[in-house]
């Protein structure tokens, strides 16, 4: 084996070992407090989730009426997941349609 598919070989096995990201799909269960279920063992509380602005409810007032510029996450809504490097929390990344 040549010393470049050497370095190959290793840096494969390092990066597979590290889980730099780890992408999943959930549902979201409960929204107070927030919760998102990954499969039937796993349920994200809250206190594991990072959300995002843009998964958040977004409204203005407009003269007398309130428009709903983005709507929030909802009980329901599948999402991706990212799970931070080596660690316990998942960025909510956006969600699923269809």
């Amino acid at each position: 084996m040549s010393l470049n598919e050497t370095i190959k070989q290793i840096t494969k096995g390092y990066l597979a070992s590290v889980k730099l990201a780890d992408v999943q799909y959930g549902t979201v269960s409960r929204l107070d407090p927030l919760e998102v279920s990954v499969n039937e063992r796993l349920a994200l509380p809250e206190d594991f989730l990072v959300v995002p602005e843009h998964m958040t409810a977004f409204k203005v007032t407009v003269g007398a009426q309130e428009v709903e510029i983005r709507t929030g996450l909802a009980v329901g809504d599948r999402v991706v997941l990212i799970r931070e490097q080596g660690g316990l929390n998942y960025v909510i990344a956006g969600r699923l349609t269809g």
